[in-house]
């Protein structure tokens, strides 16, 4: 099973889907739109619509880990302080929250393709920033106490208003925006390297 889903064509589109993924990850943090509004949505749904649930499981987890690291690392002051204080939900919520979005888009595209490939691509980028966020939200409020200490903000406001609200928002439009085109791409690859 493991051999069928490593073909060379696979390996290549997840060596191109995780290039970019490196490259938005990267300048996401660098050039700060607002907030953390997470770029690399894009590359996971890509991973998961192309090469199914394993695919944007193991692109959700690169991105997971290099938030984790970035956070480590001091280049995420707000990940840094988490990490410090919580090393092990930390990791958990970085990892987990965009490794689960991206399994679990791969899976619904596949259960619904078949009924329409167009709404099963929407469904799709729709899912991923909305796990993402969720589990976001839920990682945070296990870590309350420690944003509550180090942040000048009220917890519940910065989760609902900033997450939630307006994190939450910019990654779904962008998702949305970029669905069509997406879908584009893979339908002219299921046409050039068939199914």
């Amino acid at each position: 099973m493991n051999s069928k889903f490593f073909t060379t064509k696979n390996v290549a589109l997840l060596g191109i889907l995780t290039a970019l993924l490196i490259v938005l990850n990267l300048l996401s943090t660098v050039f700060k739109v607002i907030t953390n509004v997470n770029l690399t949505l894009i590359p996971i749904v890509l991973g998961a619509l192309l090469l199914g649930a394993r695919g944007g499981l193991i692109l959700g987890g690169i991105s997971g880990v290099m938030t984790f690291l970035f956070g480590v690392l001091g280049v995420d002051p707000f990940t840094n302080i988490l990490f410090v204080n919580s090393p092990v939900l930390t990791f958990l919520t970085c990892v987990v929250k965009i490794t689960v979005a991206g399994g679990v888009a791969g899976w619904i595209y596949d259960l619904l393709k078949s009924k329409n490939k167009y709404l099963a691509v929407f469904v799709a980028s729709a899912l991923v920033p909305v796990i993402n966020t969720s589990l976001f939200i839920i990682g945070a409020l296990a870590m309350y106490d420690v944003i509550a200490t180090n942040f000048s903000q009220d917890v519940l406001y910065f989760l609902v208003i900033t997450c939630a609200g307006i994190n939450f928002l910019i990654e779904l439009a962008i998702n949305l925006v970029v669905a069509p085109a997406i879908h584009t791409v893979v339908r002219v690859l299921d046409r050039t390297v068939g199914e």
